[in-house]
């Protein structure tokens, strides 16, 4: 009943925000993002910096994981039921998914394998109207995709609550995470 009563209050302030300006829209994303990260959480874990979303059997995401603490970040992990519906939740287009989700303390969402100093980078200046950072897919080379000396190029995608992206970051080499 409380998961009804909280996906309906969810798509409520979703709907609502679609008639607001794009601003007033990331704000009811990031909200709402906000109000489910303390749903199923074990008591002590909400003040780790990022709550993490995964599968019980992902080795890179555990690799990735390590990666953020290594870095200096708490984090605390979830094996939710179905993750694909809590990434359609958290506003991350399909296009976008990757293995792992985390959400920062202040409700934004890091898809992906993204490199922790560019998530520092990010957290400290948040640009207007975003829900956070992604790295879709699983790039060869990237924190937890580590094979040798073999690296893919790729991009940082920042996420915008109207749904629109754009790319926040390229990433040429290893030497740049």
């Amino acid at each position: 009943m409380r998961k009804m009563v909280l996906a309906g209050f969810s798509l409520m302030v979703l709907l609502t925000a679609c008639e607001a300006s794009e601003t007033d829209h990331a704000a009811a994303v990031v909200a709402t993002v906000q109000s489910q990260d303390n749903e199923g959480l074990v008591p002590g874990n909400e003040q780790a910096d990022f709550q993490v979303y995964k599968s019980p059997s992902c080795g890179c995401c555990g690799q990735w994981i390590e990666h953020l603490n290594d870095n200096g970040f708490t984090t605390a992990t979830h094996h939710p039921e179905n993750l694909a519906l809590l990434k359609q939740e958290k506003g991350i287009g399909s296009e976008f998914q990757s293995c792992h989700t985390a959400v920062s303390a202040k409700g934004y969402v890091f898809e992906g394998h993204v490199p922790a100093t560019v998530m520092s980078d990010f957290l400290a200046q948040p640009p207007e109207g975003a829900i956070g950072l992604a790295v879709p897919g699983m790039p060869v080379g990237s924190p937890g995709m580590e094979m040798g000396e073999r690296f893919t190029p790729y991009d940082v995608v920042l996420l915008k609550g109207d749904g629109s992206s754009e790319i926040y970051r390229h990433i040429a080499g290893a030497d740049q995470q």
